[in-house]
């Protein structure tokens, strides 16, 4: 029988896993982190797409 690390996650994992990044991080620094989270992502998107560049060439001329 395999070992399944990453099964279903229920919803009582989920509470946990909530509250244990709330107990570290703090509940006032959570939007800030979701934010920075945010922003990453959009940033990463845009240069995997190529976005970026096209804003570049057109500042450039």
């Amino acid at each position: 029988m395999p070992l399944m690390f990453f099964g279903t996650i229920g919803p009582l994992e989920i509470l946990v896993i909530v509250l244990l990044v709330v107990i570290i991080f703090g509940a006032k620094r959570l939007p800030q982190l979701g934010s920075g989270l945010g922003q990453g992502i959009r940033n990463f998107k845009k240069s995997v797409s190529g976005e970026e560049d096209k804003t570049i060439k057109n500042k450039a001329e």
